[in-house]
């Protein structure tokens, strides 16, 4: 393993001439249009900025024109193209638009020449180091690594599930215990039951890559999915997958005061 940098220093990322997989174990986000590079490149310096002892590379696909790829090349970070994941049938989420992006983040379980991946989406922020994820235990009853869904739907959002409130919300249940709150996630069964994939830690697999095909595959299940990625694998994967503290996925909303928030357990510096 590579000697941490020293604090109060930005390493710089890689020659983008050097090969890509040089390490294992990597940060990752994918993107397949210009409207993310701007999320991406600023998800990109956030991570340098950590210390990261892991390098960071760009995802993308066909869709993504030569003009990103050379964004990406003139700011060194790494970059590779991978396939394009789509589940059978028609899925417009004309709801939630953003969703219909989300299905070829699964191409990530394909990825079998990295030891690990931690994917991110584009619109996060990294605000101090989390090199702790590449480290955490992951096996065939933990398949992967994830925050809770907040199920409190504080925008009352009529195309989420009805099961979405703040009583049924696995956050909600560990106001009572917000020092623990910062290190533990509820359960895996916790509440709904669902991650939320905006960041996802795997140990890519051929085995748990076919199981999310075959679940592509399900046409009229997949219909059902309000919130295609996360609900797929929430589903293929219940109960095996690895709880993280919700610092590690900290959405902007859970800070409010009010119904549907998590006030009771934030804490600006632990995010």
């Amino acid at each position: 393993m590579a000697e941490p940098p020293q604090k109060g220093t930005v390493q710089p990322y890689p020659s983008p001439v050097e090969p890509l997989l040089t390490q294992p174990q990597v940060w990752a986000s994918l993107i397949t249009n210009l409207n993310y590079l701007p999320g991406l490149l600023t998800l990109a310096h956030s991570i340098q900025t950590t210390n990261t002892i892991y390098p960071f590379i760009a995802l993308y696909t066909t869709s993504f024109p030569e003009e990103g790829i050379a964004a990406l090349r003139a700011r060194g970070i790494p970059s590779r193209e991978v396939p394009t994941i789509t589940p059978s049938g028609n899925c417009t989420h004309e709801h939630d638009p953003r969703f219909a992006e989300a299905w070829k983040k699964l191409v990530v379980f394909s990825l079998e020449d990295y030891a690990r991946i931690v994917l991110l989406d584009s619109d996060m922020l990294v605000r101090q180091n989390m090199d702790e994820l590449m480290e955490i235990p992951l096996d065939e009853d933990r398949i992967l690594a994830a925050s809770h869904a907040c199920a409190c739907n504080p925008l009352k959002k009529q195309h989420y599930p009805r099961d979405w409130t703040p009583a049924n919300c696995a956050y909600t249940a560990q106001h009572p215990t917000p020092d623990t709150a910062q290190t533990t996630g509820p359960p895996a069964t916790a509440g709904v039951a669902m991650l939320n994939s905006g960041l996802l830690v795997v140990q890519p697999r051929q085995t748990d890559f076919v199981a999310v095909q075959t679940a592509l595959h399900d046409t009229e299940q997949v219909k059902r999915y309000a919130l295609a990625d996360q609900e797929l694998l929430s589903n293929v994967f219940r109960g095996r997958w690895r709880a993280l503290p919700y610092v590690y996925n900290a959405l902007k909303p859970m800070r409010g005061e009010g119904e549907g928030t998590h006030a009771g357990i934030w804490r600006d510096g632990a995010v």
